[in-house]
């Protein structure tokens, strides 16, 4: 097994960087751009995934990458949850919302 000696060879901040994509991606394909405080919320929560994720294997002790690595659960929930208010509110298709919502359970 190879050592990690920096957050970007972390697989699950990887995946993380995708989820932020992939929401920045899917809000330019519809009226999602228009609702700029939801838009900006999503923005944040799957930000917040892969941020927190790099701010924990930063921090010098396991117990404190173990605190942020439960933040950026946290957010990953969040951001699921958006998403389903973003299918509901017909930003994104179905099929999209639930791609990303099954992709990205941690």
């Amino acid at each position: 097994m190879a050592t990690v000696r920096r957050f970007e060879d972390l697989e699950i901040w990887q995946n993380a960087r995708k989820l932020c994509k992939q929401i920045f991606i899917q809000s330019k394909k519809s009226n999602f751009n228009n609702d700029f405080r939801f838009r900006n919320q999503i923005f944040s929560s799957s930000g917040s995934v892969m941020d927190n994720i790099a701010e924990g294997f930063e921090r010098d002790g396991s117990n404190e990458f173990k605190q942020f690595i439960s933040v950026a659960k946290g957010s990953c929930g969040e951001t699921r949850s958006q998403l389903y208010r973003a299918m509901d509110f017909e930003y994104l298709e179905e099929d999209d919302a639930e791609k990303l919502i099954e992709e990205y359970q941690l």
